[in-house]
């Protein structure tokens, strides 16, 4: 027998069809209802579903006010806060495309992305960087909050297959891809609510993320509000420590992270969370470690998703159906996914190959922006290459086993190590430099860069170049100089050497 479960076929998504009318379908009929609710440490901001959709139908109408014809894009440099949801859902309401992207992104960052999708105009808050030079006009998310009251625009409805919006996500190439969805990437996200979720009507789901984290986006806030839950979402600057209050008081009925938020939250005892069913972890891979000390300290399960960019959560455990012992979890009702070998044939079970998922799955990226030779290089046949080694047993289980390149992980975002390198490069005192994910201490693993040079340089100097120039999350933490980088004969170079010896003499 080999690596193939076909979970049978999920149902259609209807046509016409507009993903945030979706989304927001059950709001007339839940009105006062508390659809979403913003999580301070002494007050919540309260949106009830009325007020959530009227935002999100009058900030369409202002966006359509400033000229915008359908398709167009829109470039979102918001922070955290509502805003962000309601600019997203309100472009698609209008037929236009919004690109979410993340407030940590550098002025360089942002105008390559900004030349590459070419956006018509920019939202944004103050104090985030923004492209150099401008090409569009730019509105502030104060303008944006004065788009709520405005008149509702209708939906805009049509083939569930077109463009719906962009997201960004680091390229093996070194460069960040975009990203195109469909509207029917939301319809195809019911199958987790099952196979994943456990999600109810009646739940109270709580996300540790912040609103322009596209995980945050979609299980934290369009999932449950696509089944008439209650969302709620920690305000900007909220810590893992302050967390485990917030989910008792709010009496949070799920809780969704990514596996560093469980780590950090360990490090103080947990206090009683009666209200609480279970957690759900994505982003990275969870370690056992951090799920069993999780259950022993709460007496509530974890579930383990695992997705991408490219293709929303599509294995995952549940309520229902638990993972083994070391696996990830089950392919969801509706998908087929399968473990391939390098000729893209599928392996036997229990053995190693690479995951993918069939070119039918409706959460499955409509491809990258301008970039069909990238886009089928994904492609084996009729299956989407992950990217990721894992094996699958008889039962569907899947165990994940790591990447197959050697893309890194940085709280949950995937970071070639080809930008890091290619931005440390253009350093003046540097010759050559490799980017490696390293493992620092158990379960917590950062990226380390690697350089030769004529003489040590100074790593203040090294974090404050990087800082200007890429985010956050893709700078790395742990700076060293080497006499030479480990190259194989052809001149490829071995990151996993460099990743390997450094784990050894530390």
């Amino acid at each position: 027998m080999t690596s193939i479960f076909d979970n049978g076929a999920p149902a259609p998504c209807p046509a016409p069809f507009n993903l945030a009318q979706y989304v927001l379908s059950l709001a007339p009929a839940l009105g006062d209802k508390c659809a979403l609710s913003v999580l301070h440490t002494d007050h919540t901001d309260d949106w009830t579903y009325a007020r959530f959709e009227a935002a999100v139908r009058g900030t369409a109408t202002g966006l359509l006010q400033q000229g915008l014809k359908p398709g167009d894009r829109i470039l979102m440099r918001l922070g955290n806060t509502v805003e962000f949801p309601i600019l997203f859902l309100a472009a698609i309401t209008a037929g236009l495309v919004p690109v979410p992207t993340s407030s940590q992104l550098t002025t360089p960052e942002i105008t390559a992305i900004s030349n590459k999708i070419t956006p018509a105009l920019i939202i944004a808050d103050s104090g985030i960087p923004l492209p150099d030079p401008l090409s569009c006009p730019v509105i502030s998310a104060q303008d944006l909050h004065g788009f709520h009251h405005l008149p509702p625009a209708f939906y805009v409805e049509g083939d569930p297959d077109r463009l719906a919006y962009i997201i960004y996500t680091s390229g093996t190439s070194g460069a960040p891809r975009a990203v195109c969805h469909a509207h029917r990437a939301i319809w195809a996200r019911r199958m987790m609510f099952k196979g994943w979720y456990g999600l109810t009507a009646h739940d109270r789901m709580m996300h540790a993320g912040a609103f322009n984290w596209t995980y945050t986006l979609g299980t934290g806030l369009m999932d449950p509000l696509s089944i008439g839950a209650t969302a709620l979402i920690p305000a900007a600057g909220t810590t893992a420590a302050d967390l485990p209050a917030l989910i008792a008081r709010h009496r949070a009925t799920i809780f969704a992270a990514a596996p560093g938020v469980y780590r950090q939250m360990q490090k103080q005892p947990l206090p009683p969370l009666p209200d609480l069913r279970h957690g759900l972890s994505a982003g990275e891979k969870l370690p056992e470690t951090i799920r069993t000390r999780w259950n022993d300290a709460t007496g509530k399960m974890l579930f383990e998703a695992y997705g991408m960019s490219e293709c929303s959560t599509f294995i995952s455990g549940s309520p229902d159906r638990p993972a083994p012992h070391g696996a990830s979890g089950y392919p969801q009702q509706g998908r087929r996914v399968a473990v391939l070998d390098q000729d893209g044939k599928p392996v036997p079970f229990d053995t190693a190959g690479t995951l993918a998922v069939h070119r039918d799955d409706p959460s499955l990226m409509l491809g990258y922006l301008d970039a069909e030779t990238e886009t089928n290089a994904r492609y084996a046949g009729d299956w989407f290459l992950t990217g990721d080694s894992c094996s699958m047993a008889p039962d569907g289980a899947i165990t994940y086993l790591g990447r197959t390149d050697d893309m890194m992980n940085a709280g949950g975002y995937r970071v070639s190590p080809l930008e890091v390198e290619h931005t440390l490069a253009t350093h003046p005192a540097i010759h050559e430099v490799a980017a490696v994910e390293v493992t620092v201490k158990a379960d917590t693993t950062v990226i380390a860069a690697f350089y030769t040079s004529d003489t040590p340089l100074d790593e203040t100097g090294l974090i404050d170049y990087a800082k200007d120039r890429l985010a956050r999350y893709k700078t790395p933490r742990i700076y060293v100089r080497v006499a030479s980088l480990p190259k194989g004969a052809n001149g490829k170079l071995l990151r996993r050497q460099l990743r390997e010896t450094y784990e050894k003499q530390t």
